[in-house]
């Protein structure tokens, strides 16, 4: 019997070829899983090295590439979770966006752009509480996220810690140094507290 079923294996694997190449291609992540996200990760480490050193038009295309690396979740549904929401931020439903963002959040917890797509959603909405909050979030799960620090900092200026806010814009141009309005930024607080220094 054993000798039947053998056969019969060997059998259906030379009839179909493509049965062995469907296992093989299955099984090929499963191998290489690790290998795969660390090949990502350098991606991501050249593409941030690159912006440390690119000039202004350089800089911008890199930005873009990297927000299109954040913007992946892995998932199709999630991504959808993500668009609907900013979809709905371009248009004023800041409320709506809060939503769907939020059952972006529940499905993919360690998603940072949901949550950094939300914590944009309530700056918007004037909830700067929550907003740090969902920063701190995206701070923890990418610590080179340049948009929450940015976003962070301006919170910071609006509310009158301007020694902080400094400090946070620094950070983030010290990973993206032609972020668009920041050193402008960083110029006007540094001329502010020379002013009150005098």
């Amino acid at each position: 019997m054993d000798f039947c079923n053998r056969h019969a294996t060997l059998v259906l694997m030379r009839a179909h070829p493509w049965f062995h190449n469907c296992i093989v291609a299955a099984l090929f992540p499963i191998f290489l899983g690790p290998g795969t996200a660390l090949a990502q990760a350098v991606d991501m480490d050249a593409l941030f090295s690159q912006l440390s050193e690119a000039d202004e038009r350089a800089a911008s295309r890199l930005e873009r590439q990297i927000w299109r690396e954040w913007s992946k979740s892995g998932s199709s549904a999630m991504d959808l979770l993500l668009q609907r929401g900013r979809d709905a931020m371009s248009v004023g439903e800041t409320g709506a966006a809060i939503e769907h963002f939020t059952a972006l959040i529940d499905h993919a917890p360690d998603f940072a752009e949901g949550w950094n797509a939300r914590a944009t959603a309530y700056f918007q909405a004037g909830l700067y509480g929550p907003s740090v909050a969902d920063i701190a979030q995206v701070l923890r799960l990418n610590p080179r996220h340049f948009g929450a620090l940015t976003g962070f900092a301006r919170i910071l200026e609006e509310t009158g810690k301007t020694d902080q806010a400094l400090q946070v814009y620094e950070a983030a141009l010290a990973i993206h140094p032609h972020l668009e309005g920041v050193r402008e930024a960083v110029e006007r607080l540094q001329q502010d507290a020379a002013g009150q220094e005098l």
